[in-house]
């Protein structure tokens, strides 16, 4: 067949029908994305391109911020749902945009610079904080990045921060927008209010046998209760395996002699240094030459050391450090190099290396011997009980047999009651709850797998359904809610009827004496409340609902009934407070910024060789 498809392209009609193919195909836009895009370039924007290898990356990155979010990581399809891969793709194209700007601009970052970069970059920071190269290269290796790759995104992205910031560094927000933000975050209001509560209305009439009845008619789900099913639990692990042991003395002290040496607690110090400047290096060696503790000096310079806390030599990364400062006495510091120039090290408490007695080496040495036991054992004692399950032995049998430790619980479908197994983790619990929930009584049920080696099996005893409850089961609930409902339904009646007379002009403190309650005067406070959390945001809210002698009523966050008059209402003067200008700017800023990028990016353009792309993606989900 192939052959016969080769014969006929050779021949002049064959050849005649691939021109016609070429020409339609080259209508429909095609042939620009292949000739002008090569097969590794997932899009271009001007002159830039995007190839597969940075889509790739910055994909995967998208996709790991979505699964931090969304606790699981998206699926191609769900992925595709979510926009992810034309999120990424605008993203690197506005880069791209942005990077042929900047350099039709001659824009640039200096060797020096990047050094910089690099250094107080925190991702690269070893224990102490300081670049450790080490956290360099194996950052890198998770990212897929090579050094030069690496220096270049970043040499990009200084450029596209020069053309930003040269841009819009100096955007300030206008001082009209200033006022206007500031006086409605600031104005000030005070106002007369009281509180209706169930004492001013007159006592509900308690309900009648037949309103019970109608009231847990029309709210059955609300006293429904859900399924509970009642399981005995069994874990196997090496841990509670090592908890059926009892290690003899002798072994233990045997293992005491072998291990002893291991179990040394090594010399650890408690280390400060502080970076010096030329002029402070110049007194720190001329008061290291006199005696003068680093204390003084320290207070003298005005300095503030940084504490690295108390370490062992072996947890310190800093060769140059570790060497210093466990070549010091306690009390004594040292001038050594820094990344930032020279520093001094000093440590303040030496805490010698100390071997445990076997007294205090007791529990730790038994515990380990039990576990490992435990750990040779186990694989043994899983077939055993399998075995003994297969043969429909009750998990009380099981469980006495082998001294391991047996669980009962009512489970609902949270799981929540799980906790009664100790060392079941947040991540098996729901697969837990869900086995059991998919068990049918009387039937034998697997084991659940469960983290660190374990296995956990369960007998089903029991399963409550959910049901309607009767109105004896649950009078007194069902009272208290009808009571509370009428009570709430007249103290709104109580408040509404204050408004009316409030709009029709009667004084407030009428309308509060009549009720048997006394106005209060509030606080200054703003439309998100006062500072004393009397007026909390939602009270506030509806007193700036109107202008001066504004009234009305409404129910608090703490569901307080409140009627209210505003007495008194004070603008805010001038501008917002630098800080909140600042932030206000910024926001301008980013605003302006978001336009300017993609207005850059459309007028480059944007075209995409969705052969490249498919084929990245189907890369992507080949991975999964």
């Amino acid at each position: 067949m192939l052959d016969s498809l080769r014969g006929f392209a050779k021949s002049w009609p064959g050849k005649v029908m691939g021109a016609f193919l070429l020409v339609g195909v080259a209508g429909f836009g095609i042939n620009n994305v292949i000739t002008d895009l090569g097969t590794n370039t997932v899009a271009r924007v001007g002159n830039e391109e995007i190839n597969s290898r940075q889509f790739l990356r910055a994909y995967q990155s998208q996709m790991n911020q979505v699964a931090q979010r969304l606790g699981s990581v998206p699926t191609a399809q769900e992925a595709v749902s979510l926009g992810i891969p034309s999120m990424v793709l605008q993203s690197l194209a506005q880069d791209a945009a942005l990077d042929q700007m900047a350099s039709s601009f001659g824009l640039g970052v200096s060797e020096q610079k990047l050094s910089e970069m690099l250094r107080e970059d925190p991702s690269f920071a070893g224990t102490l904080g300081n670049f450790d190269p080490a956290a360099f290269s194996q950052v890198l290796q998770m990212s897929g990045l090579t050094e030069a790759e690496y220096f270049s995104d970043q040499a990009k992205a200084a450029e596209r921060q020069q053309l930003v910031l040269s841009l819009f560094g100096d955007t300030k927000l206008p001082a009209t927008a200033s006022s206007l933000v500031n006086r409605y975050a600031a104005d000030q209001r005070t106002m007369d209010y009281f509180v209706i509560g169930d004492t001013n209305i007159e006592t509900p009439a308690a309900p009648t046998e037949e309103e019970l009845a109608a009231y847990l008619t029309e709210h059955q789900t609300e006293f429904r209760t859900v399924e509970t099913r009642t399981v005995q639990m069994l874990e196997l692990s090496p841990a509670t395996l090592a908890k059926t042991k009892t290690i003899a003395d002798d072994t233990i002290a045997a293992e005491y002699e072998r291990t002893k040496a291991s179990l040394v607690t090594p010399e650890r110090r408690t280390i400060q240094q502080v970076v010096l400047n030329a002029e402070q290096v110049t007194a720190f060696e001329a008061g290291q030459t006199a005696g003068t503790p680093f204390e003084t000096l320290v207070t003298t310079a005005g300095l503030t050391p940084t504490d690295l806390g108390t370490l062992a030599q072996a947890n310190i990364t800093d060769t140059a450090l570790a060497t210093a400062a466990f070549g010091l006495p306690q009390g004594g510091f040292a001038i050594i190099d820094g990344v930032a120039g020279k520093r001094a090290v000093h440590v303040s408490v030496v805490e010698a290396a100390r071997e445990p007695t076997l007294a205090e080496a007791r529990d730790q040495i038994s515990q380990t011997l039990a576990l490992a036991e435990a750990r040779n054992e186990v694989a043994d004692v899983l077939d055993q009980v399998e075995e003994l399950r297969a043969a429909f032995q009750p998990l009380t049998d099981i469980a006495a047999r082998f001294n391991l430790d047996l669980y009962e619980a009512n489970v609902t479908a949270g799981g929540s009651e799980l906790s009664v197994v100790p060392d079941l983790n947040d991540t098996d619990r729901p697969r837990v709850t869900q086995a059991i929930f998919k068990a049918e009584q009387g039937k034998l049920t697997p084991a659940t797998q469960l983290a660190g080696n374990a296995n956990l099996w369960f007998d089903l005893l029991k399963i409550e359904p959910a049901r309607d409850q009767t109105l004896d089961e649950v009078r007194d609930q069902v009272t208290t809610a009808l009571t509370t409902e009428r009570t709430n339904a007249a103290i709104a009646e109580a408040q509404e009827a204050a408004v009316k007379r409030l709009d029709a002009g009667e004084a407030i403190a009428d309308v509060a004496a009549s009720l048997g309650v006394f106005p209060q005067l509030s606080t200054q406070f703003t439309r998100f409340g006062s500072q004393d959390q009397t007026i909390d945001q939602t009270v506030a809210s509806a007193a700036f609902a109107g202008g001066e002698s504004h009234h009305g009523s409404v129910v608090s966050n703490s569901g307080e009934h409140i009627v209210f008059q505003v007495t008194g209402v004070t603008p805010a003067e001038g501008n917002l407070a630098e800080q909140a200008n600042a932030s206000l700017e910024n926001e301008v800023r980013i605003g302006i910024y978001g336009d300017f990028v993609a207005a850059v990016r459309d007028e480059a353009g944007l075209r995409v060789n969705q052969q490249a792309l498919e084929q990245s993606l189907s890369l992507l989900t080949g991975a999964q």
